[in-house]
């Protein structure tokens, strides 16, 4: 059995944390001025910022949203999940699919995920993120198949140009069934870091906590180099999962050379059946103080909010640190056709597709469909080399802008028609290389005649 200290170590961690409390202000003072190095930060400053309290939150974010700025820049790359299955085997506290709720079940056929696909293709949306739940009718046939049913599925001038994929630990074997697929991340959560709540509150397949740490590992073997981290926040204390996930992330990038692509930060929702009465639910002031410690520990890696968030929390983290986001998103098999179907999760932020980009275009934010990095081959080292110099900007401002422009020709509503050209000119105007620069005007005048998929 793999030793699961070679990712982290609970009682090192629980040391750090002992020892980095009350510090004094000078303290804080030389770790933030560390990080705006942007290289990164030890687990011993992560210790010292999570037991700071609230005397230098102001400072922090400040730094937060510049280092965002400066290697993000003012880019939300959208997504939306596709939920395949709710057919479960596991008996998770926290989960409205877990085995002992009673609803009715539902499994996709793929006439089904064809047409929840193009209900999110006429959404806008340019990538899904699949959620299957663990049961012997999801085989790892049954997701290729759906990965496929997905990529040709057309409507109008769109289609779905990358699959990133949720499902439960597996083998090598099967990991390298999702590369030949064509996936872009592969995602996976180990929920809470901590063993023994870990064991708490899973039954079934899923408890077994090695194999889900480990997970990712036979994902790198099966040649898959693009994976995401994500805890949810609320089964255990957040100072120690916020280390464990940065201790994982330094595990990655040391023994692959590549460190998780996404950090997702999820908080426990309500849902069906779920018993909420938790000792360490997170605070939305602490929630941001994660998404803000995250950025400047691993500045390098996207972050990722969902639609579990309230639009107003989430307004706040797009400025702090925040990447990637989900929108216009349903939790159920078949949720986008029918509301009424057994959900996951309860949603926060219940705002549609056009709803939720009046709001960031109003903010100033640059809305992205991209998907550019994954069919040039930027990804794992490439992508990594290019995110931790800053120069991802090369490319992700272009690319944005291209893709923003299909969503106003395809599906903007008149409103979006007046604010979308507005920002997306303004950013047009700030790429700095002026054959890019170029190229894009050109490729926009190519967009507006009917041409998709241009893409640097």
């Amino acid at each position: 059995m793999a030793d699961t200290r070679e990712i982290l170590n609970e009682r090192e961690i629980f040391d750090i944390l002992e020892r980095t409390k009350s510090p004094p202000k000078e303290k804080i003072e030389k770790i933030l001025s560390k990080a705006q190095k942007k290289k990164g930060l030890s687990l011993e400053d992560v210790g010292y910022l999570l037991n700071d309290g609230d005397k230098n939150t102001p400072a922090l974010f400040e730094i937060a949203g510049k280092i965002k700025q400066e290697i993000y820049g003012e880019r939300l790359v959208l997504f939306a999940p596709l939920y395949v299955s709710s057919f479960c085997v596991n008996d998770c506290d926290y989960c409205g699919f877990h085995k002992r709720n009673p609803a009715t079940r539902k499994k996709l056929t793929q006439k089904e995920v064809e047409d929840e696909t193009k209900t999110l293709i006429d959404m806008g949306h340019k990538r899904l993120l699949l959620e299957f739940g663990e049961h012997p009718s999801n085989t790892i046939d049954y997701v290729v198949e759906t990965i496929k049913t997905i990529y040709k599925t057309k409507s109008g001038n769109g289609e779905i140009r990358r699959v990133n994929v949720n499902i439960a630990a597996t083998d090598v074997e099967d990991y390298r069934k999702l590369k030949k697929a064509g996936i872009g991340t592969y995602q996976l959560f180990q929920e809470t870091y901590h063993k023994e709540t870990y064991k708490k509150v899973h039954n079934g397949p899923k408890a077994d906590y090695e194999r889900q740490l480990f997970a990712h590992d036979r994902a790198f073997k099966a040649g898959i180099d693009d994976v995401g981290l994500g805890v949810l926040f609320g089964l255990y204390d957040w100072r120690f999962e916020v280390m464990a996930l940065l201790a994982h992330a330094k595990y990655l990038d040391k023994k692959y050379g590549v460190g998780p692509h996404t950090f997702s930060v999820p908080r426990i929702q309500p849902a069906d059946t779920v018993d909420l009465s938790l000792p360490y639910r997170v605070n939305d002031d602490d929630f941001l103080k994660i998404i803000a410690i995250l950025r400047l520990a691993v500045p390098y890696t996207g972050m990722i909010i969902s639609t579990r968030e309230t639009s107003e929390s989430r307004r706040k983290a797009f400025k702090i640190g925040i990447s990637q986001t989900s929108s216009g998103s349903a939790t159920s098999p078949g949720g986008y056709s029918n509301k009424k179907v057994l959900g996951q999760f309860e949603i926060g932020d219940q705002r549609n597709v056009g709803q939720f980009l009046s709001d960031i275009l109003d903010d100033n934010l640059l809305p992205s469909f991209c998907t550019a990095c994954y069919r040039r081959g930027r990804t794992g080292k490439d992508f990594m080399e290019l995110a931790k110099l800053g120069n991802i900007h090369n490319f992700c401002r272009p690319n944005a802008i291209l893709t923003f422009k299909e969503y106003i020709e395809d599906y903007a509503s008149p409103e979006i028609k007046e604010k979308g050209p507005k920002v997306m000119d303004y950013y047009l105007s700030k790429i700095p290389n002026k054959n890019i620069k170029s190229e894009t005007k050109k490729r926009l005048e190519r967009i507006e005649k009917g041409e998709r998929d241009l893409y640097f």
